[in-house]
């Protein structure tokens, strides 16, 4: 079995046929999403997708390109943490290279997720473009004054950057970027980091991997992913399935395996 740890069902390029889309996920091999909250004010629409399928679950949190219009509190996110189906915290973060926001209000808005992970021991899912330095500083200095762990998504940075998470406790998550022609430095990173403590993702709507690069993007593809990791890792697509889904569910330990798998 796959998980597609990061994907946005709640998106309205799903809102026709999300029932058919999860279907195909789990012809094709994936029988975990996580459908990851990007805007607090849309949280129920999230939460509403979790709910409906029993093999998909949530996360809540405010996007970096959302900081400068949404607030993050912290005690809010804590709250809104404890419905049986928020797996997660975030999606959260830094993003220099868009600067949606103003720096400073991502910054205090990843610090509020960081708290409220830290106060309900779930993990933080990371999202950082163009601000490695920055990032790793923040978790460092954050993980030095209460346990936090968690995940970088849609990993695509530099090795120094996996590095010093994966000191920290953290795990990388590989999107379609994997795929791309000119991803080579991404694939040599993957190819030195430690088995478990990789997991796969679609990021779906976007970012689909080849062969689909250019349509939509669904949780179904993530086998496209998982099946380049492995050949980079030089193992079989079966054991980079069983592999990164062990570690899954060590990170995220509040999901209940489905059936198939208890």
């Amino acid at each position: 079995m796959l998980v597609d740890s990061h994907c946005h069902l709640d998106f309205p390029d799903f809102a026709d046929e999300l029932e058919a889309v999860v279907a195909r996920a789990g012809e094709a091999g994936v029988g975990v999403m996580v459908t990851i909250c990007t805007h607090l004010s849309r949280f129920e629409r999230v939460r509403a997708v979790a709910e409906r399928f029993d093999n998909v679950w949530c996360s809540v949190g405010v996007h970096p390109h959302e900081a400068g219009s949404e607030t993050a509190d912290t005690n809010r996110l804590v709250a809104l943490a404890q419905h049986p189906k928020v797996v997660g915290i975030g999606e959260t973060g830094l993003d220099f290279y868009y600067e949606h926001s103003p720096r400073d209000r991502q910054e205090a808005c990843f610090r509020a997720h960081i708290r409220a992970a830290q106060a309900t021991g779930l993990p933080l899912i990371v999202h950082t473009r163009d601000a490695d330095r920055e990032t790793a500083a923040i978790l460092g200095e954050c993980a030095g004054e209460a346990p936090l762990h968690g995940v970088i998504h849609c990993f695509s940075t530099s090795r120094q950057l996996a590095e010093a998470v994966i000191d920290l406790g953290f795990y990388i998550s590989l999107s379609g970027i994997v795929t791309f022609k000119k991803a080579e430095d991404l694939r040599r990173t993957v190819e030195v980091l430690p088995l478990d403590r990789l997991l796969v993702e679609t990021d779906a709507p976007y970012l689909a991997p080849v062969p689909k690069r250019g349509k939509r993007n669904e949780p179904a593809f993530t086998a496209y992913t998982a099946a380049e990791v492995a050949k980079l890792k030089r193992i079989s697509s079966s054991d980079i399935a069983a592999a990164t889904t062990e570690n899954f569910f060590r990170l995220f330990n509040k999901v209940r395996a489905p059936k198939v798998m208890a």
